[in-house]
């Protein structure tokens, strides 16, 4: 009798026992796959940007780490749930944790949109010089965050990509033909047209000014003291600064050299004598 009693308390456990390396057994094979299932779409959300050049790696990267971690979650809860944890209340309470962090990071979040946003629509890339929130240079990064950009003056600026996104931004280097604009004056009693062709071929002698389009020199104001030209020649991107400030000084040497005036403020003073 006490034997029969044994092998009703072992049969008794076998089932339970059965149960949990079936459990344990199952919950391994949802693991495994469902962490190679999550590689293999990380991979495969990544190399959409890898066939694409005008699609970034950053933004897919960021992408492809968002749907693998997703996946995991869902493995993670098919784990917990062959062991009979109830999953429902873990569920809110990552969501009540997720809204207590997103309250907390709204800044951070701002920044993680707008670095989005950046990277889809691409308003300027890597090496392009621009203009954006108050700070001029090139911009040698771009990531979820931040955009950081290279003064003349070898300084590095990192800005925030919440205070880019929604402001103008001024990309210099979208085109590859840029317009120089300068302006200088002569005086009344000077030849417009003689001042003209002294300027015209300051410009077509210049190495990095382009022929089509053609330079703009027109007289633009008649100021008080002096008839002031606009003189929009055209160079690659690459050439604009050296354009800009090599330009004045040549075309000063010229005028000086044809005879023609460049006015500058004079102030007579009249003496009274009361004696």
């Amino acid at each position: 009798m006490e034997k029969i009693i044994e092998e009703l308390d072992i049969n008794q456990y076998l089932p339970t026992a059965l149960d949990w390396a079936t459990n344990i057994v199952l919950a391994l094979v949802i693991l495994f796959v469902g962490i190679w299932i999550a590689g293999r779409a990380y991979k495969a959300v990544v190399s959409i940007a890898n066939r694409y050049d005008q699609l970034d790696d950053t933004l897919f990267r960021f992408f492809g780490s968002l749907v693998r971690y997703t996946i995991l979650a869902f493995v993670g809860i098919a784990v917990l749930n062959r062991f009979g944890v109830q999953t429902a209340s873990i569920i809110a309470l990552l969501g009540a944790a997720g809204l207590a962090v997103g309250l907390a990071l709204q800044g951070t979040l701002t920044n993680l949109a707008a670095g989005v946003m950046l990277l889809i629509f691409r308003p300027y890339k890597v090496n392009d010089f621009v203009d954006v929130a108050g700070n001029f240079g090139k911009v040698t990064a771009i990531d979820m965050f931040t955009t950081i950009l290279q003064t003349f003056d070898n300084q590095q600026i990192i800005i925030p990509n919440g205070k880019i996104w929604g402001e103008q931004i001024v990309n210099h280097s979208h085109h590859a033909i840029r317009g120089v604009d300068m302006h200088f004056g002569i005086a009344y009693g000077e030849s417009i047209d003689e001042a003209r062709k002294v300027i015209e071929q300051v410009l077509a002698d210049h190495p990095h000014i382009v022929k089509e389009p053609a330079p703009f020199v027109e007289v633009e104001t008649l100021n008080n003291s002096s008839v002031d030209f606009l003189v929009r020649p055209f160079c690659e991107g690459q050439y604009y600064f050296n354009v800009l400030y090599s330009i004045p000084e040549q075309i000063k040497k010229a005028l000086d050299a044809a005879g023609i005036e460049i006015p500058f403020p004079h102030r007579k003073v009249f003496v009274v004598n009361e004696k």
